[in-house]
């Protein structure tokens, strides 16, 4: 009765149903994959947000496929603040990165074709792709002390239908860059065989140390056209303002400006109230990065110090919201997770959820309050 696009096994994981019964049975869980930072305990300036959403401009409808100027403007003064000059005429708001994707498929790809992401990097991607008719096909990040793209193994992954190629800079969750000297070798490839770069840098801002050979956006001049994609989820903690961008670059940009005015003219979805607000929120989002950053760095610490002298390993991250550590493999990844829940009252994520080729990995995030982030972790080395 339903298309295939949603061909998903829709039953709960084991971890899930346990952590349901800890629900309804009211036992307090302390939650280790918080990603949300509206419910991580940070001071949001309240009184100047919603008076951002209070303009009276918001009452007047005046639908543009990009987003409305000023809105656009904002963004390229974001860019501008990270060094990095972009015309506003090269911007196109969406309502979510994750349309912003939505709309890259459908300008890119056919149903069959092909786009190549990491691995292991957030599992959306596939869900994505597929609501579009459009294959996944990873290409391996590899591990040895630092994060590097494989790039044998992604160009004997690329096919005569491969369309484009995702990249998440820094990726989640395993927190690493894209370095200068692989941006050159993905432009020159890209650019080459006539393939689109996607670049998701919703993370860029949250960086645990600095690094020149670190590339901090794609967006700018390139060979390959290049989609460079963000938005206020991350950038300022503000999931439910809904509103992303995609900055285009490189080859063929005009010719893809116009084809995603089409698509986004058939939507039309960002709302013109955050539109409206964003030349005031972005400059709003400062105060409540810094937090975050605060945070992210603060429970790394408290990771490594946690961990210190155990049987775990603290995987190197760069950047982002998230931390993986390496334990025994005297269980699996799920038998780890759900040992912690059931016997400790501690929710992680196992590697596979982001598609860790091996075992045993644990993903946690860094964003829980530093309390509730320093007893999970007491809890957590106790069953190491």
């Amino acid at each position: 009765m339903f298309s295939s696009r949603l061909n998903w096994t829709p039953h709960p994981n084991r971890l899930s149903q346990l952590l349901s019964e800890k629900q309804a049975a009211q036992t307090p869980v302390l939650d280790l994959t918080e990603s949300n930072p509206t419910r991580a305990g940070l001071a949001y300036p309240q009184t100047e947000i919603l008076a951002a959403l209070s303009d009276p401009q918001a009452l007047r409808y005046q639908p543009s496929p990009r987003g409305l100027a000023t809105a656009r403007d904002a963004v390229a003064a974001y860019y501008r603040g990270c060094g990095a000059a972009i015309s506003p005429g090269n911007i196109l708001l969406t309502a979510s990165t994750s349309e912003a994707y939505a709309y890259l498929f459908k300008l890119l790809a056919n149903p069959g074709d092909e786009i190549l992401s990491p691995q292991p990097s957030y599992p959306l991607f596939e869900f994505l792709a597929g609501l579009e008719s459009v294959h996944i096909r990873p290409y391996p990040l590899r591990y040895d002390g630092v994060w590097h793209i494989d790039f044998d193994a992604l160009e004997r992954a690329l096919t005569s239908r491969t369309r484009g190629i995702v990249v998440v800079n820094p990726n989640n969750p395993t927190g690493s860059f894209v370095k200068r000297v692989e941006l050159d070798r993905l432009d020159a490839l890209a650019g080459g065989r006539g393939l689109a770069i996607l670049s998701d840098e919703v993370f860029r801002d949250y960086t645990f140390s600095e690094d020149s050979e670190r590339v901090s956006t794609l967006a700018g001049e390139r060979r390959a056209l290049t989609f460079s994609m963000s938005g206020l989820s991350k950038i300022a903690g503000l999931p439910q303002m809904k509103l992303g961008w995609i900055v285009v670059s490189g080859s063929n940009r005009e010719a893809a400006l116009d084809a995603l005015d089409l698509i986004a003219d058939t939507y039309l979805s960002v709302s013109t109230p955050v539109q409206v607000a964003l030349p005031r929120l972005l400059p709003l989002a400062g105060q409540i990065r810094e937090q975050i950053r605060s945070r992210t760095r603060s429970n790394l610490d408290l990771l490594r110090a946690a961990m210190a002298g155990s049987a775990a390993t603290i995987l190197r991250a760069e950047g982002g919201w998230y931390a993986v550590v390496q334990v025994p493999r005297t269980r699996t990844e799920e038998e780890w997770a759900i040992t912690l829940l059931k016997e400790c009252n501690v929710l992680v994520q196992p590697g596979y959820f982001f598609d860790f080729e091996s075992e045993a990995y644990l993903v946690l995030s860094l964003l829980p309050p530093q309390a509730v982030f320093a007893e999970g972790l007491k809890r957590l080395r106790s069953v190491i």
